[in-house]
């Protein structure tokens, strides 16, 4: 399952009410580093799905949903199971290390 596009509008419905864990990527077009684990994202989400859904957050387009959680910087990655956040993660990293903090926090 490739990422999911979501929006301020569509946020509670595709993370908060998700029957599975979702990891939500905080991203902009103009951030490199967000660049840079866009395609590591995209190849767990394949590995992992029905694990869990991978969901994107464009900041600059919606604005009021990274506000809410206090991100401060990106990528910022949260993840949510049962619509709480369980774990979250500022910055880039390497595919390994990604994969290996998503499953041992779900």
């Amino acid at each position: 399952m490739a990422s999911v596009a979501v929006s301020d509008a569509t946020f509670e419905a595709e993370v908060l009410n998700s029957d599975i864990p979702v990891l939500v990527d905080f991203w902009a077009e103009w951030c490199g580093p967000c660049k840079q684990i866009g395609p590591a994202l995209e190849e767990i989400s394949e590995e992992l799905a029905g694990q869990i859904k991978i969901a994107k957050v464009d900041i600059e387009e919606n604005p009021g949903t990274p506000s809410a959680l206090g991100v401060r910087g990106i990528p910022a990655l949260f993840l949510f199971k049962d619509g709480k956040v369980i774990a979250n993660k500022a910055g880039a990293a390497p595919k390994a290390s990604l994969k290996s903090w998503i499953e041992s926090s779900i």
